[in-house]
């Protein structure tokens, strides 16, 4: 069982992807979506918690957070937890290092994503 459930509406496996095993059907569907590509954006710019991540991409927290699992199912998102003096813990979301290629020839589409550390 994964530590990370499955998100209602989720489209994406539950399981961290490893290095290049997103299909380019899969990646082009994950950043297909606009939210996605606003939640990764604010992502790659700083690490924040949830409601940081909904505030500066101007989506709701349950939109950010879904957007975020898929992320880090997909191994573009780390996650690292802290825990604050009151006691609460807080989860940081952080951009993976990645390479994104496309390339298109007569044979068809080709995405990859290469990720760094």
């Amino acid at each position: 069982m994964s530590a990370h459930p499955k998100a209602p509406g989720s489209k994406h496996p539950t399981e961290p992807k490893e290095n290049n095993a997103l299909t380019t059907a899969e990646l082009l569907d994950l950043f297909g979506d606009e939210y996605t590509r606003r939640v990764y954006e604010v992502v790659a710019e700083q690490p924040r918690d949830g409601r940081g991540v909904a505030e500066a991409a101007d989506v709701s927290r349950p939109t950010a957070y879904r957007r975020l699992n898929d992320l880090r199912d997909a191994g573009l998102v780390r996650t690292e937890m802290t825990i604050c003096e009151d006691g609460h813990h807080r989860e940081r979301f952080e951009a993976v290092t990645t390479t994104l290629s496309l390339c298109l020839d007569e044979g068809g589409m080709d995405a990859k994503v290469r990720l760094g550390d």
